[in-house]
């Protein structure tokens, strides 16, 4: 009996608090993890909203949100991983969630943008949407879409940022249909895209370049795509070193990069 009692009022035993806090911990990642994927669905808000400014041809303010987007969908990644939500929130397929949110801030509002905006007239417009949003489609569900090194294999349907710098520098309506055409077939050719996050090689560079597109893309959309502004040379100069390094790094490195 007096065992018992000093049993009792010496509390849990370190084995049953060491349960209990596991549980705690466990239940805490699960919570943190179900945040992300909760971070990651509101990419369908900022499309929708992006979809009702295009809508109004308030080409400024879908840009804005769809920059939001953007920011969103390259913080819910890191997140993703940092939190493991394969096995902490499984309910939920991220991958899928991503990949529809992504189609429709990437592809399909853009799409709707350059046709509607009047940059493409005419039969151009409809051969723009068509191309853009079925190509899209194809490199969303293609299972060789990444590398190695978690890069690109294939333009990776980057249609919100193309879009935002046409818009910017508003070129002759052939230099756009020459460019869609280039970047719909680029997206099946053996062409390596950098991600700025998840491809080590040259980070350093890539992520502050991102970084910085994104920026300039703010600040062009927020001043209404002024041609006087100095974010349409920013716009240009890090959108080539985008579009162009993962490429430079086959021609440096080998076919693998």
């Amino acid at each position: 009996m007096l065992f018992k009692r000093k049993q009792d009022i010496s509390g849990p035993t370190p084995v049953a608090l060491g349960v209990r806090i596991f549980h705690d911990e466990t239940m805490t990642r699960q919570a943190k993890a179900l945040l992300v994927h909760l971070l990651t669905a509101t990419g369908a808000v900022f499309a929708m909203l992006a979809m009702l400014e295009a809508v109004q041809a308030d080409w400024s303010m879908m840009f804005l949100w769809l920059v939001v987007a953007l920011v969103v969908d390259g913080l819910d990644g890191p997140l993703a991983r940092r939190y493991d939500v394969k096995t902490n929130s499984p309910n939920f397929d991220g991958v899928l969630l991503d990949l529809i949110i992504d189609y429709l801030t990437y592809v399909f509002v853009p799409a709707y943008a350059l046709f509607q905006s009047g940059l493409m007239p005419g039969w151009t417009g409809w051969f723009g949407i068509f191309v853009i949003t079925f190509a899209s489609a194809l490199y969303f569900a293609d299972t060789r879409m990444k590398t190695k090194d978690n890069s690109f294999s294939g333009f990776p349907s980057c249609w919100n940022m193309v879009v935002l710098v046409l818009f910017a520098l508003s070129p002759n309506f052939w230099v756009i249909v020459l460019l869609v055409s280039f970047l719909a077939a680029a997206m099946f050719m053996p062409v390596k895209f950098i991600h700025p996050v998840r491809t080590e090689r040259w980070r350093a560079v890539s992520l502050p370049m991102a970084l910085a597109w994104v920026l300039f893309a703010g600040w062009a959309a927020w001043v209404d795509f002024d041609p006087q502004s100095w974010a349409h040379w920013g716009l240009v100069i890090t959108s080539l070193y985008l579009l162009g390094a993962g490429a430079m790094q086959q021609v440096i490195h080998g076919k693998e990069g």
